[in-house]
Order: structure tokens, then C-alpha cells, then sequence
């Protein structure tokens, strides 16, 4: 039997960080599989906050909710700039 009069230390592993353009990726293709407009899904999150606007499937609802809705904001607009504007981004 161990000694429980020593405090124990216990350290979870770090959970590895997803890119936000691969949750966006994740989140769109389940949304799509499911039969939902993805944009209007997603904008409707961002827009509103409520989960429930993404399907559970495949853990989009979880994914999605890792990440903040202005970084998904950040990362939709700043694709844009980029690939529709030629702009360059700050980031």
C-alpha cells in the first residue's frame, strides 16, 4: 500500500491544440454529411453563441466549442482576404 501521508502529484497530459482552420474544416464536412447548409450552421454558432446550431455528429459540437467564436471570425475573414483579395493578413 502507498503512503498517503505525501501529497501526490498528478499531471494529465496536454491536450494537443487543433489549428481553428481544422475544426472549421471538421465542423463543415459533419455538418455537410448530415445534410445541413454548413455556412448558415456555422454563421448561425457564431452569430448566436448556440451549440445547437452544430450537429453532435462526429464531435463537431465539442470541436467547436473549443474554440472561440471570434478566432473562428479571424480565420473565416482572414482566408477571405487572402484568397479572394490578395491581402495580407497581420497573422
Amino acid at each position: 500500500m502507498s503512503d498517503l501521508s505525501n501529497t501526490q502529484f498528478f499531471r494529465a497530459p496536454q491536450e494537443t491544440q487543433m489549428e481553428v482552420s481544422k475544426v472549421l474544416e471538421l465542423v463543415y464536412e459533419a455538418l455537410a454529411e448530415k445534410g445541413y447548409n454548413p455556412v448558415n450552421q456555422i454563421v448561425g454558432y457564431i452569430m448566436s453563441g448556440d451549440p445547437t446550431y452544430i450537429t453532435s455528429y462526429k464531435n463537431a459540437r465539442s470541436l467547436i466549442m473549443k474554440v472561440e467564436r471570434d478566432e473562428l471570425l479571424e480565420e473565416a475573414l482572414t482566408y477571405y482576404i487572402n484568397h479572394k483579395l490578395g491581402g495580407k493578413s497581420d497573422n
